[in-house]
């Protein structure tokens, strides 16, 4: 046997993702280059790991036995590597987030700077939607959540990071001129929403209940990427968060319609499960945050204040 680290990272992408070329992907190699080291691979055992049916790659059973063995292997290596550093007063290890999905507008900003200064850091970011942030968040999978709106259900502790506001948004091939009664114009719009477990959406059904307004038309997607799009093309309006289509706006692809009772604000909070007992890492982002949060806002979010 003469495996190398690299193949055995390989090997457990193509377990992870059942594929080569979404391996291939997430590893920032190119198809060609992980098919061979799969092959070099598999050249090693006298047992299949894996089986091609039409153009569908299976793991046998015994691959799933080495691909649990190789993760048990790179975990001692990341071990050893995070325990050099920290020897040498490094922050080593990692770092695990799960924000929602318009949350990726925002924690980049707040993360940048503290990873350039601990290199030894590995940060592993769920990007989802909010059910799915707060049942990470329930299970203790991660350090910290990135919300906006807060759970009524779990005792938690909150850093807030930035407000959230959120506008009621469409194309701009109808001219819209002073304040709208927001009634009026949902009797004839169409209504996009994102899907069951989003936050938005819960914000969306509030304010909508709140003001008794009766939507006629409506549509669900489930990605703010795909909303985006459907608004310019002009498939309908939706209530949106203003941190995720401020490119939009500059191109004027799309535009805030002015009505009463907007816009809903709540605010973007960093949160973690009450008495949690953080790591060495996790206490240093939290005091990083602290101190350098309203730099960051005005440096990074300076644009925010003008709608």
């Amino acid at each position: 046997m003469n495996y190398t680290l690299n193949q055995l990272q390989i090997f457990l992408k193509i377990v992870q993702t059942k594929s080569v070329t979404k391996a291939a992907d997430e590893l920032h190699l190119t198809q060609p280059a992980v098919s061979i080291q799969l092959r070099n691979f598999q050249d090693q055992f006298e047992i299949p790991l894996t089986e091609v049916i039409g153009r569908k790659i299976y793991i046998t059973d015994f691959g799933h036995e080495i691909a649990e063995a190789a993760e048990n292997i790179i975990n001692q290596v990341q071990a050893i590597d995070y325990k050099t550093m920290a020897y040498k007063g490094h922050l080593a290890g990692k770092l695990k987030l799960s924000i929602v999905s318009t949350g990726k507008y925002v924690m980049p900003y707040f993360l940048a700077d503290f990873m350039k200064k601990h290199s030894g850091i590995e940060l592993q970011m769920d990007v989802t939607n909010k059910s799915k942030v707060i049942d990470s968040l329930k299970n203790n999978d991660v350090d910290f959540a990135l919300v906006s709106i807060i759970p009524t259900n779990l005792e938690i502790e909150q850093l807030d990071l930035l407000q959230n506001k959120l506008y009621l948004v469409g194309n701009t091939e109808t001219s819209y001129n002073g304040e709208k009664n927001i009634k009026k114009i949902f009797e004839n719009l169409p209504l996009i929403f994102r899907e069951e477990g989003s936050g938005t959406r819960q914000t969306m059904e509030k304010f909508i209940a709140r003001h008794d307004i009766s939507v006629l038309k409506k549509m669900e997607l489930t990605s703010n990427e795909a909303v985006k799009q459907a608004l310019i093309a002009g498939l309908g309006y939706s209530i949106m968060p203003l941190i995720g289509i401020k490119n939009e706006l500059y191109r004027k692809e799309l535009q805030i319609i002015p009505v009463k009772g907007l816009p809903i604000k709540t605010n973007w909070s960093l949160i973690w499960l009450k008495g949690k007992k953080h790591s060495l890492i996790s206490n240093a982002l939290l005091d990083y945050i602290k101190l350098e949060k309203q730099t960051i806002v005005e440096q990074k979010f300076h644009w925010y204040e003008e709608h």
